[in-house]
């Protein structure tokens, strides 16, 4: 006589909020997963496949799916000032589930570090800006507490090498650094502001140096103690209070100013033309986008706007996609979650803080896909 299978305590009430949250109507969700409507009255319930499915989709932990009631999780909108409400509603459903993500990275951070940040020392804690704030002044503070100094910055001989050492050097101030991606080309990352869990997301499929622009980007908002969103067309700002753009501008300058220091670039300009071709030898020696380079020099009136916009339209015809890390699923997962974070979550394994689901949660992958990904990443089986 076949095995009776008792059904999964699931919360049909969580499952509604989940959709909800993740920004799916019935009719939409119901072309995914056909006995949706039948799971949220609570006539039947999900498979454990397909609660996995389910938790992947609407970009929420399993775990959840069990909770005895919808958690009180804050509306990630009311934490983006730099952003009105239309604005926030045109992000498109992708890019909003990866808001979502991010708000369960923050939590798994403030779970697996017992709620205090492990930096010793907190950047956004630290340095204090305002609009007012001087970019030049808040440039040079920012990359002396990172500790980074230009002969640091230029003996990395990739892109790819600086990507992960300012990933790196901004987890040791207390922000971790996510990627993933998108699959929304003009949307290049975006960051949650928390007094604990500050964290970036960055965009996988950009350009290592685009990452990086939008790394300095977004440190930019956490200073301000806001979220923010790094996007192609930023026509948003206009539509802000005054207080708000100036964040903005301060925001969009940042980088370029940090990444590039003013009299570090007047010292290699001397005796260069100002061309393509010394724009991108300047973008090797800084680890930055040629376009980076050429924006200084139009600031400069060394080159026309006709110019630059003509420039940077060749340079952006001439871009690859970024391989998501040579198409291998647990390189790939090792690469978007950064190894400090991965380190973590074995550490408080092995502690024997958790099981083997718990730490497949923490790392967003099947149980079945764990033990693999041990052997690759963390020295041996579990």
């Amino acid at each position: 006589m076949a095995e009776v299978k008792e059904p999964l305590p699931v919360t049909p009430s969580v499952i509604q909020w989940a959709r909800e949250r993740a920004g799916f109507s019935m009719e939409d969700a119901s072309k995914i997963f056909k006995k949706i409507a039948a799971w949220e009255s609570g006539e039947s319930a999900p498979s454990y496949p397909q609660l996995e499915q389910m938790a992947e989709k609407f970009k929420t932990p399993v775990a959840v799916f069990f909770f005895p009631k919808p958690p009180d999780v804050p509306s990630v909108e009311k934490s983006f000032r730099t952003l009105t409400a239309a604005d926030f509603a045109a992000i498109p459903r992708t890019v909003r589930l990866f808001l979502r993500r991010g708000q369960v990275m923050q939590l798994n951070l403030a779970e697996l570090n017992d709620g205090k940040n492990p930096a010793p020392r907190l950047i956004t804690r630290d340095i204090k800006v305002s609009p007012q704030t001087s970019l030049d002044v808040l440039a040079s503070e920012i990359r002396k507490y990172l500790g980074v100094t230009i002969e640091m910055q230029s003996s990395w001989k990739s892109t790819d090498k600086a990507m992960e050492a300012w990933r790196d050097a901004f987890a040791r101030v207390g922000i971790y650094v996510f990627k993933d991606a998108f699959h929304a080309k003009t949307y290049f990352g975006f960051c949650l502001y928390d007094d604990e869990f500050p964290i970036i997301y960055v965009n996988n499929s950009c350009p290592k140096s685009r990452q990086i622009f939008t790394l300095f980007h977004e440190l930019g908002h956490l200073l301000f103690h806001t979220s923010g969103i790094d996007v192609l067309d930023d026509e948003f700002i206009r539509h802000l209070p005054a207080n708000e753009q100036k964040i903005e501008v301060i925001c969009n300058g940042l980088a370029a100013r940090l990444l590039v220091p003013d009299d570090v670039f007047d010292k290699l300009m001397q005796g260069k033309k100002a061309d393509r071709d010394t724009a991108a030898q300047l973008a090797t020696y800084f680890s930055v986008s040629r376009e980076v380079i050429y924006r200084k020099l139009l600031d400069r009136k060394l080159i026309d706007a006709a110019e630059y916009s003509a420039a940077a339209k060749f340079w952006e015809s001439q871009a690859k996609p970024t391989k998501e890390s040579s198409g291998n699923f647990y390189n790939s997962r090792y690469a978007y979650l950064g190894p400090r974070y991965i380190d973590l979550a074995f550490t408080r394994y092995y502690q024997q803080r958790f099981d083997d689901l718990q730490l497949a949660e923490y790392l967003n992958l099947k149980p079945k896909n764990l033990q693999t990904f041990a052997e690759e990443f963390a020295g041996g089986g579990l």
